[in-house]
This record gives C-alpha cells, sequence and structure tokens, in this order.
C-alpha cells in the first residue's frame, strides 16, 4: 500500500496523464496550430511534436494542471520554427539555380578548350599575347599597347591577324 502512495506524489507529469491529455486536446491543439500554419500535414506534425517533445520532459512539468499549457506553448513554438523553415525554404527557392551542365556538354566544353589552347599555341608569340590580354585578362588596346610596349595601331594588326589565324585553325578537323 505504501507503494501506491509513493507513485501518485511522483513528481511530475506521468505517462496516463500525457496520455488523457493528448485524447482529450488533440483537437483543439490541432485547431491552435491551424490558425499559425497552412497546411493539415504541418499542423499534425507539430502538434505531434509537441507531445513527444513534453513526454520526453514530463519530468520538469511539475504541476500536472501546467501540462495543457507546456503543450500549447510547445505548439506555438515549433510553429514559428515550421515558418521560420517555410520562408527560409522560400527565400533559397526564388533564387535561380545556376544551369549545370550535361557530362556531355562538359567533356564538348573541355574539347573546345583544348582545341583553342592548341590554337593559341600556334599562332605568333605577338599575336598570342595580344589575345590573351585583350579577351582573357579583359584589357582595353590602349592597356594592351601601354603593358607591351607598342603602338595602338600594331594591337589592332595582331589582333585581328590572330583571330584569323585562329579562326583557322579551329575550322581546320586536323
Amino acid at each position: 500500500m505504501a507503494m501506491a502512495a509513493e507513485t501518485t506524489t511522483v513528481s511530475g507529469t506521468t505517462v496516463d496523464h500525457l496520455t488523457e491529455t493528448y485524447r482529450v486536446h488533440y483537437r483543439s491543439l490541432l485547431g491552435l496550430a491551424a490558425l499559425l500554419l497552412d497546411d493539415t500535414a504541418s499542423c499534425e506534425d507539430v502538434v505531434q511534436e509537441a507531445f513527444i517533445r513534453v513526454h520526453s520532459a514530463r519530468k520538469r512539468v511539475r504541476d500536472r494542471e501546467k501540462t495543457l499549457a507546456y503543450l500549447r506553448q510547445t505548439v506555438v513554438n515549433l510553429s514559428r520554427s515550421a515558418l521560420r523553415r517555410r520562408i527560409l525554404g522560400l527565400k533559397l527557392l526564388s533564387k535561380p539555380m545556376p544551369d549545370m551542365a550535361s557530362a556531355e556538354e562538359g567533356a564538348y566544353d573541355q574539347l573546345e578548350r583544348d582545341a583553342l589552347i592548341k590554337a593559341m599555341r600556334g599562332l605568333q608569340r605577338r599575336q598570342r599575347e595580344v589575345l590573351v590580354l585583350r579577351y582573357f585578362a579583359d584589357m582595353t588596346e590602349a592597356q594592351v599597347a601601354e603593358t607591351l610596349g607598342i603602338s595602338l595601331g600594331s594591337v589592332k594588326a595582331y589582333g585581328s591577324r590572330g583571330i584569323a589565324a585562329l579562326r583557322v585553325a579551329m575550322e581546320d578537323p586536323a
């Protein structure tokens, strides 16, 4: 008999009390979540998660009368978290994802780069220097002329001849 008296005075919410609270208040907690969230599945998930969390911390709920209050607060907090995650997800989805090249496109691009590098190596030194500085280093013709110590006319001539030679080299399947 002393054992029975001891189990009823144990501090915290019992599993039986929590189960009864779940049975009686599930629908009202679901309604609370529905006011905060907009889809039924999320509401059910939030309410179930709230019961799981309160069940795990039931020893800390010393006053059995406050079990429902703890559940309500947990539902509100979990609903807020769900909304934050949803908003973050929408922000991430609103940013367009970069287009990813397929493996075939990547291989084709690599072949084109290799062909371009090979064709660039076949150019005269000055033509190669002008094209690299102009198009890969994104310099103006005046900056290229200053960098190489040649006239603006020479930059234009080397650039024009270099591009013509690249066209021929890239079209030639050899």
